[in-house]
């Protein structure tokens, strides 16, 4: 009975769900993707895009309005939570104060009734696969945010689900222990092959644990792909501004180079000649041997220490550029100076027009 990796990885698939709340608010609209089996899917997005809400959809907390939701091949849509083979990972870590270390992770199959032999070994097993051995005695309410959140996924492995929850598990803890939390959370995931579907706003988190990231704004799927691809190749404003730091400038392209106020880039891309939008991350930003790159002017400039970070006005627009330090800030503000930028970390997006909208609140 011991917790060993997934021998048969569920797939979790969602068709045209949407979720409404009353006639006006619609939370989720029309999402169709899939988690493939043992891989670790990311929904981000701001508040209210409708990320929770699928996530509460899949776990069975809340009831697809219109749409299928399939685990393993089977349709769980009206199924309730308790019968669906999945467990969640929440944000507040939800662990009973009353209770230890041990009665918090074996709660789940002290109710189901399994035998008093399995519920031992299972429950010191998923102690260990997240570092607490010794401490199963310990009152919870006597550990630190960090051994909470290990208690609250060892609660969610000792049930041995098909697929793994997690809504956003690491937003109460300081940004030194999240970094180190998600990547056991990651090896963790890996390591036994366990389907998980993951929420949250942090696009580096995104960025650092996942296989496939879904990006939502407005209750809808905006982009789908691999981190990489998203960072690299955002398909709009949105994706660019939202994943990453990044650059949006005005530019003409004409099929071979682009136009940046003047200054001439070349490149190539499949997108139609015309206006466009200039996605340029930051470290595709660099200080200019001589005087033929983009002319700029600093407006600001913030030592890092490994980094100094700059924003340049430029003639097509401001252009935020990491660059590596030597121990001091090599330019002030009001300087003048010119940059290059690496074709790698630049990217055309077509013009997109009309207003953009605040998301709206997620119920």
């Amino acid at each position: 009975m011991t917790l060993h990796r997934a021998e048969s990885a569920a797939p979790v698939v969602l068709r045209a769900v949407s979720k409404r709340f009353g006639r006006d608010v619609v939370a989720v609209d029309d999402v169709t993707l899939e988690v493939e089996p043992g891989s670790l899917l990311t929904l981000l997005g701001p508040s209210g895009c409708g990320k929770t809400t699928t996530l509460r959809m899949i776990a069975g907390l809340e009831r697809a309005s219109t749409g299928t939701i399939l685990i393993d091949g089977q349709d769980v849509t009206r199924l309730p939570a308790n019968l669906r083979d999945v467990t969640m990972v929440f944000q507040s870590y939800a662990l009973f104060p009353h209770m230890n270390v041990f009665q918090n992770v074996s709660y789940g199959l002290t109710v189901a009734r399994r035998p008093h032999d399995e519920v031992r070994a299972r429950t010191l097993e998923a102690l260990a696969l997240v570092g607490l051995e010794g401490l199963e005695a310990r009152a919870s309410n006597a550990l630190s945010g960090g051994q909470q959140q290990r208690v609250a996924l060892a609660r969610a492995l000792v049930m041995k689900p098909k697929v793994l929850l997690f809504d956003e598990p690491l937003s109460n803890l300081d940004a030194k222990l999240r970094r180190r939390v998600r990547n056991e959370i990651r090896q963790l995931q890996q390591r036994l092959g366990i389907t998980s579907v993951y929420v949250t706003h942090d696009q580096e988190e995104a960025l650092a644990i996942s296989d496939v990231i879904v990006v939502m704004n407005r209750g809808r799927m905006v982009q789908q792909g691999a981190p990489d691809t998203l960072y690299m190749r955002p398909a709009n404003r949105f994706v660019a501004g939202f994943i990453g730091s990044a650059s949006l400038l005005q530019g003409r392209y004409d099929g071979a180079a682009i136009d940046l106020g003047g200054h001439t880039l070349p490149h190539s891309q499949d997108i139609p000649p015309g206006d466009v939008t200039v996605m340029v991350r930051p470290e595709a930003v660099q200080l200019s041997q001589d005087d033929t790159g983009l002319p700029v002017t600093v407006a600001a400039a913030a030592y890092l220490g490994a980094v100094t970070e700059f924003v340049f006005d430029t003639p097509a627009g401001e252009l935020m550029a990491t660059v590596q330090g030597e121990g001091r800030v090599p330019l002030a503000v009001g300087d003048t100076t010119t940059v290059t930028l690496r074709r790698a970390g630049v990217h055309l997006l077509p013009p997109e027009p009309g207003a953009t909208h605040p998301p709206q609140e997620e119920p």
